[in-house]
């Protein structure tokens, strides 16, 4: 059983996913801790689930150096074997990056390397494209560089806004974390160090 700790944003749809399917048996895997970089709904799943939860907030102007590091002390005290940014809206700086590589997992709202950065969704939409999709990467040092483990397309349908767009995506998204973290569980998949 893999033990992992997964950093959010938000509200933690994909968490929620995630949580439940370790717990049913289809990921082997544990979650022992749940992070934010702020006081988000998602954490509250966590709580709910008697998952450890906690919030390392990056102050405006702050050293994000110094942040990664206290993030980094918060996750190593839960001795994760992975460590999955699921919906985490923060650049993590390159020292975290090295502590936990390439045990550093980042799901994605494109198919890499099509539209990186935190509007993928929307980039999307806005170029008028017939089809985006989902990525799964490990993370490096730039913004959605890191070497693609899974992705998959979705298309883009007639009436489709934003939001039902990214809905869509988030399904997909679910889906290839889970396939990911059971083959580095089951060790039909390995990640190289870069």
């Amino acid at each position: 059983m893999l033990r992992v700790v997964v950093l959010i944003s938000g509200q933690g749809s994909n968490l929620r996913a995630f949580v439940d399917s370790c717990a049913d048996g289809s990921i082997p895997a544990t979650v022992v801790a749940v992070g934010a970089d702020s006081d988000v709904p998602g954490l509250e799943h966590a709580r709910h689930c008697d998952i450890p939860a906690f919030v390392e907030d990056l102050e405006p102007g702050g050293d994000r150096d110094a942040w990664g590091a206290r993030l980094g002390d918060r996750i190593a005290d839960f001795a994760p074997d992975l460590v999955i940014l699921s919906g985490f809206m923060r650049l993590v700086p390159p020292a975290f990056v090295r502590r936990f590589a390439p045990m550093l997992l980042n799901t994605h709202p494109a198919f890499l390397p099509e539209f990186p950065g935190i509007h993928a969704v929307r980039d999307a939409f806005e170029a008028g494209v017939t089809e985006t999709g989902a990525s799964v990467i490990v993370v490096d040092d730039g913004v959605d560089t890191g070497p693609i483990l899974a992705q998959r397309r979705v298309p883009v349908v007639d009436g489709d806004t934003e939001s039902t767009l990214h809905d869509r995506i988030r399904i997909v998204e679910r889906e290839l974390l889970a396939d990911v973290v059971r083959d580095i569980a089951n060790r039909e998949t390995a990640i190289e160090e870069n």
